[in-house]
């Protein structure tokens, strides 16, 4: 199976089998988004959105947030990874928005990269959800699934899987065919005991293709 008919594979079969595709993430304002965002990296969703309700409550927009302190933020979100640096980049991010952005999210990727704690990735996903642009986030879901299916070749970097995702994606589906894979990673494609069996993508997942051959071998093998 050549690249292109993995993804039309893909995007046929994620339409039919998982129409509606977002966050999981807990929001109501692009600023709440961009304050969950901040806080998943390298956190589940789930945690995230048990520490946000009290930190929005507390502190529902940039204006209020700017006023506040780490030590005081790091109280709210504690129990997350990286809570003090974290807490560092919220209050960061709070005051540069204030005072270059009067307060309001950016929908230029390049632009949101330059608030504390927004990198790339964040960045696009602020872009793809908010704003609906055909930005590609590219988390350790999606780098791992693109890989196994087939998506990407040797990808060494998020960026370069981006770029090959955001090339073969029609752009109307970009933003979401990012939680396709996201979602897909998390549920059935994980890390380390991925549910290849009951897969409806192992047709055209070069991963499947490969462990069947390995497994084949390994039979054989042991008959001889």
């Amino acid at each position: 199976m050549t690249v292109e008919q993995r993804y039309s594979y893909l995007i046929e079969w994620f339409s039919r089998n998982m129409p509606v595709a977002e966050t999981e993430l807990t929001y109501k304002t692009p600023y709440q988004l961009l304050v969950a965002v901040i806080l998943s990296a390298q956190c589940t969703d789930k945690r995230v959105n048990m520490v946000t309700p009290a930190l929005f409550q507390d502190f529902p927009d940039a204006q209020s947030l700017a006023q506040s302190t780490p030590e005081t933020v790091f109280e709210y979100i504690k129990s997350v990874s990286y809570p003090n640096n974290k807490a560092k980049h919220l209050v960061g991010m709070a005051k540069k928005l204030c005072a270059d952005f009067a307060g309001i999210i950016p929908s230029d990727v390049e632009l949101l990269q330059l608030l504390p704690g927004v990198g790339r990735k964040t960045a696009n996903v602020i872009a793809s959800v908010v704003f609906n642009q055909p930005a590609m986030a590219v988390d350790t879901h999606v780098f791992r699934v693109s890989e196994r299916i087939g998506l990407t070749t040797n990808s060494k970097t998020p960026l370069e899987t981006e770029k090959m995702l955001v090339k073969h994606i029609p752009a109307n589906l970009i933003p979401k065919a990012h939680h396709w894979l996201i979602l897909h990673g998390r549920y059935t494609c994980t890390a380390r005991s991925p549910k290849c069996v009951e897969c409806g993508l192992n047709n055209c997942c070069r991963f499947y293709q490969r462990k069947n051959i390995e497994q084949a071998k390994t039979n054989i093998n042991k008959k001889l």
